[in-house]
């Protein structure tokens, strides 16, 4: 499965068998990054994610779009949000890349002639900010199917924070726990290590998002069965979200002989009554807002220059 966080440096020795690899993640993004476009299930599971920003009350008018090429929500938040100015930001220079030539592409595009600008709204995520970043940052992170086979979520998370003004919001989605039940009922029969990493659970999501600063989280999620004609069908389906990044994979590469017994136990194992294969996914989304700093209190409190100049202009705006 797809992984679109900045990598970890822990070793493999240090990670258990179902945590994602760093260098397997960096080698699935270059790969995802040759699509000729975003899978379908990121642009579905971004227009399901754009419908929960109908209640939202917070008007932006600057937004991240974090990994924007797999992301495949611009549309879908264009259309909620038509006067915001779209900054992209991407976690690895393959998808960087492919941002670029996109934007570069679509510069004719009606929801961009307002923001036309000499230098491109186009950034990795490690690199300087761009010509026009707001001073304070932005006003909402959308992150779509970011989440899951994150090498380091809470740095991720603390990240995404780092982006927001205060007041801000993200909105964030991946895979859960219970994605490819069937899959891993197969890999278990035959004796083989799990097929993908250990997708992060909601409620510790919501944990993770507290802990790196973010307020009143708000998650939630879904359970989806898609089908497929045949087991051939079904892999080709899955390569294109990603791929089996967990420490303990087989190690090397598997051979035809592999490939065929695994197609014949997915025929086996996963045909519906309908006669099409199944595969359970299940969708994990967050929602929560970056509050105002609040210093700890002690006998000496230090506070960043940046931080008292945000709590003093928000306690202005209250007045």
């Amino acid at each position: 499965m797809s992984d679109v966080s900045l990598p970890s440096a822990a070793a493999p020795a240090d990670l258990p068998d179902v945590a994602p690899h760093a260098p397997a993640l960096a080698r699935q993004i270059r790969r995802l990054a040759a699509l000729p476009e975003a899978p379908w299930l990121h642009g579905e599971v971004g227009r399901r994610l754009a419908d929960k920003l109908v209640p939202i009350r917070i008007e932006p008018a600057h937004w991240v779009d974090w990994s924007a090429f797999l992301g495949a929500g611009a549309e879908a938040v264009a259309a909620r949000y038509p006067e915001a100015r779209r900054w992209i930001m991407e976690p690895h220079a393959a998808l960087f890349e492919r941002s670029l030539a996109a934007w570069q592409a679509g510069q004719s595009s009606p929801w961009w002639r307002r923001w036309r600008q000499a230098s491109p709204p186009v950034s990795q995520a490690d690199a300087p900010r761009p010509d026009g970043w707001p001073a304070d940052g932005v006003q909402m992170v959308w992150a779509n199917m970011t989440l899951h086979a994150s090498a380091d979520v809470p740095a991720l998370l603390a990240h995404w924070h780092s982006l927001l003004d205060v007041g801000g919001f993200l909105m964030c989605s991946g895979l859960g726990p219970d994605t490819a039940t069937e899959l891993r009922g197969v890999y278990r029969a035959l004796g083989w290590p799990l097929p993908t990493v250990d997708f992060i659970d909601m409620h510790d999501l919501g944990d993770e998002l507290v802990q790196a600063g973010f307020q009143d989280p708000v998650m939630d999620m879904e359970r989806l069965t898609l089908t497929w004609p045949d087991a051939t069908a079904m892999l080709a389906e899955l390569r294109t979200w990603g791929g089996n990044v967990a420490v303990g994979r087989h190690a090397g590469l598997r051979t035809p002989r592999w490939r065929e017994r695994l197609l014949q136990a997915l025929e086996a194992h996963c045909r519906r009554p309908d006669g099409r294969l199944g595969l359970t996914v299940e969708l994990v989304y967050g929602h929560a807002l970056k509050p105002l700093p609040r210093p700890k209190l002690a006998a000496e409190t230090r506070v960043s220059l940046d931080d008292m100049k945000r709590m003093v202009r928000h306690g202005h705006d209250r007045t």
